[in-house]
């Protein structure tokens, strides 16, 4: 027990006899479920629980939290499973130790998957427990200060990985000490000689340094005593090494020129005697313009809150200074941690701004199905700066730097952003795509019954707007699908006169059972997909009905052309209605709808079950793609009467290609959106009236 008393002594200025035993049981539980392992230090394996545990005690974490910080390990790696340490220490203890362990149970196809699953695991239990990633995090930091003692290849993964998820939690979480320190020994694993060339430059040019800030500090608080703020503290302060590599790598600057921007801090009593610094300090050197953030009136998104100002000090040197309390710089120092750590108001800023980040993951996680997506969607959360928008009632919203419009709406709540047509920026109507500025006000226009545009996915940049419309465009999918299975079952089925609806639950039951699936639906959507072909599906149905199959053909499937996301139409030949066509089941994607003509649809003919008799519907509406050739002779102005030609014939222009031949003949292809076979012959006819026009022809 020995290597236990030092912890004890950390732990007794602030817990109980009865807590501290408890903790103690704890670590001899580990200890023995740990016997025999070595850590790639050379150590006992047990010391590393120790160390997350010390962490954990120096943010004041509460006993249960210390008790799971030692277990953290066991279910992973020993014998020990969740009830007994439930039986042992309780429900709660046990929680926190599973919430942190990884998943053994599944097999998965890759570690990128492994790796995505447990992150999304070690969420879920997170919003339950905010301690579960405090833990996490205090494992992870043992972890990388003691990381060269790993092989190369885990070393460098487990460094971008912090680099990429833990650091920026520590920073949503307001944690910046850890941040730091992450960021500062990922940085060293990642890129070692990168690291070690600039912190030598660093060294060097520091001595230089220490005596300007000095005087810049002398000057400051001298200033700041004038006005009665005698019980300020100011010190310069210097960038950690990864601050100072990634704006150099951001700004394209040398280290020289980073270097030259020196940073300072003012420690004031009171919130209102931040704003009387900035007035002493703005009055004594010249501000930069555009330079000035007030993050004290509008927080970030982690409660973070300061006054931030860039000025031109005494020689001309630019200086960064930020001006807070000292509860700001508590929480912007410790974070959550700061619940623990200080009885205090602020405790309850850091547990305010946590819980709406994790009702955020929540929400992300309820609409992303696939792990690895969650994961990247968070990351892309995490790693942004932030925008401050204005509601039309003036709430403030905080969203990633980038974001636009549609981002805006699904932030407010998402079935505005599901019923979004259109917005307005300071009044004025602007396009969704529209990036957002800091200050402005942003009004989302809505209509009932309005859907998500596919297109808003490629410029859609928080991961609740991104996950929403996939979640809501894989429903819209799903529900495609079965409407198609069942059309495409019927299809057969009329010919021995049946439909769906004639078979009995127990045959629809006994199917689903011969094709190991569990609902209806899923057949439907397989049948969709050419996963399982209808023809097939109905012969089993009629089987298992007792009923003797048909010869007849198959009914002929009719298209509307509004069928979506899983009737496509072939780019090879573009069919519109009036020509004849052939649907093409493609595995995995539904029907492709070929021209008849198309030479990519005769190697499938020879294949069963892989094309189907379609035909248009009578009366079919829509716009429909299609390209025209145009040769002509080349003359000024000739491109502007092909247009005019074919918007006067109520058509629609989607693109344009010029293919030049010998500088006085062109061929011109058009992409244009038309109605039907006669709707084109039109457009064609009014292209041939065009002089300069030689030859024109339906393009493939």
């Amino acid at each position: 027990m020995f290597v236990f008393n030092d912890l004890q002594k950390q732990l007794a200025l602030y817990l109980s006899q009865e807590q501290i035993a408890l903790i103690a049981s704890a670590y001899e539980v580990a200890a023995k479920a740990h016997e025999g392992q070595i850590r790639s230090t050379g150590e006992p394996y047990i010391s590393h629980p120790l160390e997350v545990a010390r962490i954990l005690a120096g943010m004041r974490m509460d006993h249960q939290g210390i008790m799971a910080a030692m277990l953290h390990d066991v279910i992973e790696d020993t014998a020990i499973d969740k009830a007994s340490i439930a039986q042992q220490f309780g429900d709660k203890v046990a929680e926190l130790v599973d919430g942190v362990s990884k998943l053994k149970q599944i097999k998965f196809e890759n570690r990128e998957q492994a790796q995505a699953e447990n992150f999304r695991k070690m969420i879920l239990a997170m919003a339950q427990d905010i301690r579960v990633i405090l833990i996490k995090l205090a494992d992870r930091l043992h972890n990388m200060r003691t990381l060269g003692a790993v092989p190369t290849e885990k070393r460098r993964r487990v460094a971008l990985e912090t680099l990429e998820i833990y650091a920026p939690i520590a920073y949503r979480l307001g944690m910046n000490h850890m941040r730091v320190e992450f960021e500062d020994l990922g940085f060293a694993a990642l890129y070692p000689l990168r690291y070690r060339v600039l912190k030598e430059a660093v060294m060097h040019s520091r001595g230089h340094r220490q005596s300007l800030i000095h005087n810049i500090e002398n000057g400051i608080k001298n200033k700041l005593d004038a006005v009665g703020l005698k019980s300020s503290a100011v010190w310069g302060r210097e960038k950690h090494l990864y601050s100072l590599y990634k704006k150099m790598q951001k700004k394209r600057l040398s280290l020289l020129e980073v270097m030259d921007v020196y940073a300072f801090r003012i420690i004031v009593q009171k919130p209102e005697e931040c704003y009387l610094a900035l007035g002493v300090i703005h009055s004594a050197y010249r501000p930069i313009a555009r330079r000035f953030k007030d993050y004290i009136a509008i927080p970030k998104a982690n409660g973070y809150q300061s006054l931030h100002t860039t000025l031109i000090g005494p020689h001309g040197v630019p200086m960064e200074v930020q001006i807070r309390t000292q509860e700001m710089e508590n929480l912007a120092e410790n974070g959550i941690a700061a619940h623990w750590l200080y009885k205090t108001e602020e405790k309850e800023a850091a547990r305010m701004h946590t819980r709406k980040w994790l009702k955020g993951l929540l929400e992300i996680q309820k609409s992303t199905r696939n792990p690895i997506e969650f994961i990247e969607n968070v990351k892309t959360d995490l790693f942004s700066d932030a925008v401050y928008v204005f509601s039309p009632k003036g709430s403030i919203f905080s969203l990633p730097e980038g974001a636009t419009p549609v981002d805006f709406a699904y932030m407010v709540h998402t079935d505005i952003g599901d019923n979004c047509i259109g917005c307005k920026i300071d009044r004025r109507l602007s396009p969704l795509n529209t990036r957002l500025r800091n200050g402005q006000t942003i009004e989302i226009v809505t209509a009932t019954g309005a859907q998500p545009n596919p297109a808003w996915l490629s410029f859609a940049v928080t991961a609740k707007a991104r996950s929403n419309i996939r979640h809501w465009l894989k429903n819209q999918q799903r529900t495609e699908l079965q409407a198609l299975g069942k059309r495409l079952i019927e299809s057969v089925l009329m010919a021995s006169q049946l439909q769906l609806s004639d078979f009995s639950k127990e045959t629809l039951a006994q199917l689903l059972t011969e094709f190991e699936l569990t609902h209806w639906e899923e057949l439907l959507e397989e049948v969709a997909l050419g996963k399982r072909m209808a023809p097939l599906v109905a012969q089993y149905m009629l089987t298992l009905q007792g009923l003797q199959p048909s010869v007849k053909n198959p009914e002929v499937l009719r298209i509307s052309g509004t069928e979506g996301l899983v009737v496509t139409y072939a780019k090879c030949c573009h069919p519109i209605p009036g020509d004849l066509i052939v649907g093409h089941i493609t595995l995995g994607q539904g029907i492709a709808i070929h021209r008849e003509t198309c030479s990519k649809i005769a190697k499938f003919r020879k294949i069963p079950n892989q094309c189907i008799n379609v035909q248009w519907e009578v009366d079919i509406t829509g716009d429909f793609q299609v390209p025209v050739e145009v040769d002509v002779i080349n003359n000024r102005g000739l491109l502007a009467q092909l247009a005019s030609a074919i918007t006067e014939s109520d058509a629609n222009i989607i693109n344009v290609y010029v293919d030049e031949h010998d500088g006085r003949h062109n061929t011109i292809r058009f992409v244009i959106a038309v109605q039907n076979r006669l709707h084109l012959a039109k457009i064609m006819r009014r292209l041939r009236m065009v002089s300069d026009v030689t030859h024109i022809a339906r393009g493939k």
